[in-house]
């Protein structure tokens, strides 16, 4: 069903798509969907192929073919290096689509440069998930500086809280250019999540997922240990954990916890079967900002392997905590909700504040109407 309310236009407007990530392709997946309904629009979706195998997972579940791969992908790539062949790749391909408008989620590379090529162009930019701010340009890295510098050169601001579009409006971000659509990651999580049984289990499961470059090396090594000290103590706790295909990641956890028992590594999983794991833990320890948006949806418990987040509506409606990486405040934090029933209680039913469902619907109808075609979306309310 399209969106109503907005009139037929003679001539279709062409809106380019630009992703790199697993986690772009599942946000921007429900925008895409709605976009294809619409017969004002032409989609034209490009990968830039910043990860290959967790990315091309997440085509094949939502069934997406990009009009253009940029195959960028190299082991151990630096920043510099995706940095320059981002741009050598895809500004042929902008010049020969010529689109009317260029979307881009979050703040990868491969959205940050994509913006930045477009902007060169003087072609609009459409920015998912705006706003986001940690307020340390380090902490994530180098995230935190992608979405800043997105923002100062996006048309059009989506930004998924009232909280991130508040931040915009802090740095000077004109209110006309912002809609609050809410998240994206909540309408794919509804989509995916709604014929998956769960993991059928006597043992509390909890997930646990860590990949961020600023806790590579000992932060790490904190968070394997303290793993490995909360199996001993709990006799009823199993740990899932996805293993990143970074290197570095993956072997930290293999040296300290490959003969643990209750510890099961595993490769990367597609998006349903963590989906399922999620909906099937008792509790998550994550230092994914996904994560912090999906787990709410299933009335999880967030533990933040971080120092600061930009996504501090979970930590304001008490869905989340932020505890960093060291071992004793892990441990802590971890018996805390395994021991404390009225915690627990608190944290898993407090529901989501990141978004209804209804976002990709919205992030359409915002694009519509910046081109006059439809009248300007209502806002998510939390």
């Amino acid at each position: 069903m399209r969106v109503t309310g907005c009139s037929e236009q003679s001539n279709k407007k062409k809106i380019m798509f630009v992703f790199g990530t697993r986690p772009e392709v599942s946000k921007l997946a429900p925008v895409i969907f709605e976009a294809r309904k619409e017969p004002n629009l032409e989609t034209i979706i490009v990968s830039t192929g910043q990860h290959r195998e967790m990315l091309d997972q997440m085509l094949s579940i939502f069934n997406i073919t990009p009009n253009i791969d940029l195959a960028i992908m190299e082991e151990r790539q630096s920043l510099s290096s995706v940095t320059v062949k981002i741009i050598e790749r895809i500004e042929p391909v902008i010049l020969t689509y010529k689109p009317d408008m260029v979307v881009v989620q979050g703040d990868t590379s491969s959205a940050f440069l994509a913006s930045l090529v477009s902007f060169y162009n003087k072609i609009p930019v459409a920015h998912v998930e705006a706003g986001l701010r940690s307020f340390d340009i380090y902490n994530p890295f180098p995230e935190e500086a992608n979405r800043r510098f997105i923002s100062v050169i996006s048309s059009l601001n989506l930004a998924p809280t009232r909280k991130a579009k508040e931040n915009l409006l802090k740095e000077g971000i004109k209110e006309e250019s912002i809609i609050v659509t809410g998240n994206t990651i909540v309408d794919a999580v509804y989509w995916i999540a709604k014929d998956i049984p769960e993991i059928n289990t006597d043992k509390r499961l909890i997930l646990v997922t860590a990949h961020r470059r600023e806790n590579w090396g000992e932060p790490m090594k904190e968070l394997a240990l303290a793993i490995k000290e909360l199996v001993e103590e709990f006799s009823d706790i199993a740990f899932i954990i996805p293993l990143h295909k970074n290197p570095i990641v993956r072997e930290i956890f293999n040296e300290i916890l490959s003969d643990v028992n209750r510890v099961e590594l595993l490769e990367p999983l597609d998006y349903p079967s963590l989906i399922k794991v999620m909906k099937s833990s008792y509790l998550i320890l994550t230092d994914s900002g996904g994560i912090q948006e999906e787990a709410p949806t299933f009335g999880k418990p967030v533990l933040v392997l971080r120092e600061t987040t930009e996504r501090p509506e979970g930590i304001g409606k008490g869905v989340a905590k932020l505890i960093g990486m060291h071992k004793e405040a892990i441990i802590d934090n971890v018996r805390k909700l395994l021991t404390d029933k009225t915690l627990y209680t608190s944290m898993s039913k407090a529901g989501n504040p990141y978004g209804d469902g209804r976002a990709g619907e919205r992030t359409i109808r915002a694009i519509m109407h910046f081109f006059g075609m439809c009248e300007r979306p209502d806002e998510f309310e939390a």
